[in-house]
């Protein structure tokens, strides 16, 4: 594989991972890192890169929902969409440093899109929070 296709590949796998669709980035990191013929810090910057912009999409994604909340079709009733509110309300902008958490993560990224977090502070915590679960990944390995 060449260094663009190994490159673009681990930033999609990173991407598509931090949107809602279920999906691992780790896997694409650690063949890589394993490869041993690619710096670890380009590595770490593209897989971090691809990471924060699929929060970023996630982030619009919620930013533009509120929009189609009074439609039948949405797929969070308004009961749902308050305890959200209230939920990051409690916990704030600082809950996006769990944003690379599996499961729980994803949603909290559409949740600070829902509640109008400043895009600026979405996108300092979320980048913290991703790279820094890839360098502990990578420190883990030895890198």
């Amino acid at each position: 594989m060449t260094d663009l296709a190994a490159y673009a590949t681990l930033f999609l796998s990173a991407f598509v991972a931090a949107t809602l669709i279920p999906a691992g980035s780790e896997v694409a990191l650690l063949a890589l890192f394993a490869a041993g013929d690619r710096s670890v810090a380009a590595l770490l910057l593209v897989a971090s890169t691809g990471n924060v912009l699929g929060s970023c999409v996630s982030y619009a994604l919620g930013r533009v929902a509120t929009r189609f909340a009074d439609r039948p079709w949405f797929p969070a009733s308004p009961a749902a969409l308050a305890r959200a509110e209230t939920r990051y309300r409690r916990w704030g902008r600082w809950s996006l440093l769990l944003s690379w958490v599996p499961i729980i993560g994803d949603p909290i990224t559409v949740a600070a899109g829902l509640m109008r977090e400043p895009v600026w502070s979405f996108v300092a915590l979320v980048a913290i929070a991703k790279t820094g679960r890839y360098v502990a990944v990578l420190a883990a390995l030895g890198g």
